[in-house]
């Protein structure tokens, strides 16, 4: 009797101490371990991903862990998995939702192409699923812009975090959802609908044509006032813009780039170009909405990072030696 007494003993300080190693000694998982559990994966389907990435060492300890420190959930995500950690330490990011999110940054001007790429290099989905979701979703707009044929110009440019268990549907529905937020806060809502997209196109093309934000409402004063006498905007922005919709954009333009049949060619067809070329910031957006009151028609770049503004052809003229000597040009 007391042999068999000292076996049990035995055995159960054996489990006790089997129990213990793997709930209390680390874990080193493999490099940059990722791992997406989705919404409704059971505590079974947990244990088993986590167990199959090299997390944990057992399913059954970590079921039981589950059993005997019940939280409300288990949270669906992301995780990153980069240095030892215990099956407890492991089960308590999981319960608290300690997820990893994906950066992206999304600048001022930055196209809907620009966008797929940026998300891409963060690893949230090809480049051309973006492009379709941004080409298709435009139902998320249509009261602001029923016209719309892409989102472009509503995708508005911010510094996000996404996870992977979001859909690139809703990731660029995040970004609409900001657009909206600033349209509010600027005053571009209480405009009647029709005038949205046009501001919205105009500030896309001041976004495209200075990076200093002082010189934006100038740069919006010149459009408009070529708008109102009917000349054309002979804005470079919209030719890349037209040439990057049909994948003929060769990184630069040339003079016959000026003569393409395409309406977003504003040297060519007078008027705005019929949608946004990028997606303005809210100091563009801003400018469209309240531009200077100036009488110049024209501008040219001084050669560091402002412009020179004219308000007849023959000093616009001058801008342009004075721009082309600044870069040594004869």
């Amino acid at each position: 009797m007391r042999t068999l007494i000292t076996l049990f003993s035995v055995i159960v300080l054996a489990a006790g101490a089997w129990v213990a190693w793997l709930v209390c000694v680390p874990v080193t998982p493999p490099a940059n371990t990722a791992l997406l559990l989705h919404s409704g994966y059971s505590t079974r389907r947990i244990a088993a991903e986590l167990r199959k990435a090299g997390v944990i060492r057992s399913e059954l300890a970590f079921r039981l862990w589950h059993e005997l420190h019940p939280k409300p959930s288990l949270k669906a995500g992301e995780y990153r998995f980069e240095r030892e950690a215990t099956l407890r330490q492991v089960y308590d990011r999981i319960a608290r939702g300690d997820i990893y999110f994906h950066v992206v940054t999304i600048p001022e001007g930055y196209t809907m192409f620009d966008i797929a790429k940026a998300m891409e290099d963060a690893g949230l989905g090809s480049a051309a699923d973006f492009v379709h979701v941004a080409e298709t979703q435009t139902q998320l707009i249509s009261d602001l812009a029923p016209d719309a044929k892409s989102l472009e110009g509503y995708l508005f440019p911010n510094t996000y975090q996404f996870t992977r268990t979001e859909s690139l549907e809703e990731m660029a529905a995040a970004m609409v959802h900001q657009f909206r937020q600033v349209a509010q806060q600027t005053g571009l809502t209480s405009r009647p609908n029709s005038d949205v997209p046009q501001v919205v196109t105009m500030a896309s093309i001041i976004e495209k044509e200075t990076a200093a934000p002082e010189e934006r409402p100038l740069v919006a004063s010149v459009y408009y006032n070529r708008l109102a006498q009917r000349i054309a905007l002979d804005a470079d922005p919209s030719v890349i813009y037209g040439e990057l919709l049909a994948g003929t954009y060769q990184g630069s333009l040339h003079h016959a780039d000026m003569a393409v049949n395409s309406p977003y060619n504003t040297y060519r067809f007078p008027g705005l170009p019929p949608g946004p070329i990028g997606n303005p910031g809210r100091s563009a957006l801003e400018a469209a909405m309240h531009p200077d009151s100036t009488n110049f028609l024209y501008f040219v770049s001084d050669g560091n990072g402002h412009h020179r503004f004219a308000r007849n052809l023959e000093e616009h003229n001058r801008n342009v030696a004075a721009y082309r000597r600044a870069l040594g040009i004869r």
